[in-house]
């Protein structure tokens, strides 16, 4: 290994903070980069002309719970494997790194093929279970036979991008996502307003910019610049490496799992307290979540990778000051986001559509949405220290706590109780809330006080 790429890779050297800034700030513009997927192809379909917009956006918004659940998979295997990869590397095994390398490939491939061929088959009663009528249903189901062509495309992208972040190459991991999405804005405005191909237009446009993201991947790990390579003789799976793997990515998968169970159950509670109106509202405050909630979740996930290595390096003393160190930062940044909701809902929501009606609906309700979001960074927070630090049955709780747990059961309670389609948006700032509290607490108490203060001893946790 030379000594330029030693350093660029080594997470227990240097300044704590300006370590975790050099992988989280690329990690953010890449994911922002990411979402301009889905953004760019909803703000486009909400502006097209008469009507057609509002429900196309309808329509394609509820494709997203079944898109959430590809990102689950991929996230099952990438963000359980991305740690052990990091704390591998921080121990110096770099076979058995490489072998969770090869590992996590091979699943992503296998899952992404099994995807693609369920969701195609059964995407008929999957739409209408996710909340869809006969009027926006075609333009579910147009969208959503397209998109799933790139499923294989997006779940190795994806998923491997995490690898290349951990080995301490985040500005490589941002052009993976940023190649994908400028073919994706160029796209977009030429095949649905030139061609005019609609929501097909805006889903092949997705496919092609995944497809480019994939080949970018690839090129990277058989490339030199690299230390760890795709090899066929260990993709033979390992039972024993891949339950380790899927235990770590319970977390993530539950966090995108639960993610679509909320999309799910805010749906069809909205489609039958509001109709078509309020679900497209729904889609536009999703579309904006995933904008602002992003950089909160760069940061703390951009530490990741900081903590497993000196986790594995039994460098205490720079873990607890990157958990202090990300916390602060993002505690700051959600505390600015929500300030720009309070003060520009109208503006964000004419972002994406020209509608009157949308906008004045949707204005109000994302005020009460994002009521609170600076809570949001006491959940990523505790979430992304369990999982970098193995703690798995904290991290798997802690996931399936705020969803299932608060905001499902207040989502369909609190239309039942007289706030109609408000007790909807009500839920998530009470969980965010109660939620990022107790998994802070629990973080605090049972992870950051039990450090040991010495460096190079045993951690227990």
């Amino acid at each position: 290994m030379s000594r330029v790429h030693a350093d660029q890779t080594d997470f227990s050297k240097g300044s704590v903070g300006r370590v975790i800034l050099n992988q989280s700030l690329p990690l953010m513009a890449a994911q922002l980069i990411h979402l301009l997927y889905n953004i760019v192809d909803r703000i486009f379909i909400g502006h097209m002309p008469g009507d057609v917009g509002t429900i196309a956006l309808t329509g394609v918004g509820l494709a997203f719970p079944l898109t959430t659940i590809i990102a689950a998979f991929t996230n099952l295997f990438s963000s359980g494997g991305a740690p052990l990869f990091a704390i591998a590397r921080g121990e110096k095994n770099e076979t058995k790194a490489e072998l969770i390398l090869n590992q996590v490939m091979m699943l992503l491939t296998v899952s992404s093929i099994i995807m693609t061929i369920f969701c195609y088959a059964f995407r008929r009663p999957i739409l209408y279970l996710f909340g869809a009528s006969d009027v926006s249903y075609p333009y579910a189901n147009t969208y959503l036979k397209i998109y799933l062509v790139g499923t294989v495309f997006t779940m190795i992208s994806t998923g491997m991008n995490s690898f290349i972040n951990a080995q301490g190459y985040p500005r490589h991991g941002m052009i993976t996502v940023a190649s994908g999405a400028f073919i994706n804005l160029v796209l977009d405005p030429i095949f649905i307003y030139i061609f005019h191909m609609g929501v097909a237009g805006a889903a092949l446009a997705t496919v092609i910019s995944q497809a480019v993201s994939f080949l970018w991947v690839m090129w990277f790990f058989y490339s030199d610049i690299t230390l760890y390579h795709f090899k066929a003789e260990l993709w033979k799976p390992d039972g024993k490496l891949i339950r380790e793997i899927s235990t770590l990515g319970l977390t993530g998968f539950i966090m995108q799992g639960t993610n679509s169970l909320v999309q799910i159950v805010c749906n069809v509670t909205l489609r039958t307290w509001g109709g078509d109106l309020y679900v497209g509202v729904m889609t536009v405050i999703n579309s904006v979540r995933e904008v602002l909630s992003m950089p909160c979740q760069s940061i703390t996930q951009g530490s990741q990778p900081v903590i497993s290595y000196n986790y594995g390096a039994r460098n205490y003393t720079r873990i607890r000051a990157s958990i202090k160190f990300s916390t602060l930062l993002a505690g700051v940044y959600t505390l600015l986001a929500w300030t720009v909701v309070v003060l520009f809902p109208r503006q964000l929501m004419s972002i994406f559509t020209p509608d009157e009606s949308l906008i004045t609906t949707g204005a109000r309700a994302l005020s009460i949405y994002f009521f609170g979001f600076v809570f949001m960074t006491l959940q990523f927070a505790g979430q992304s220290t369990f999982t970098a630090l193995r703690c798995v049955k904290r991290a798997v709780f802690f996931s399936l706590f705020r969803k299932v747990l608060i905001v499902v059961p207040l989502t369909i309670l609190l239309p039942q109780m007289g706030f109609g389609v408000t007790g909807v948006y009500m839920a998530e700032p009470i969980s965010n809330l109660v939620g990022g509290a107790v998994s802070f607490i629990t973080m605090v108490l049972t992870v950051y006080r039990k450090l040991p203060q010495t460096d190079g001893e045993p951690a227990y946790f």
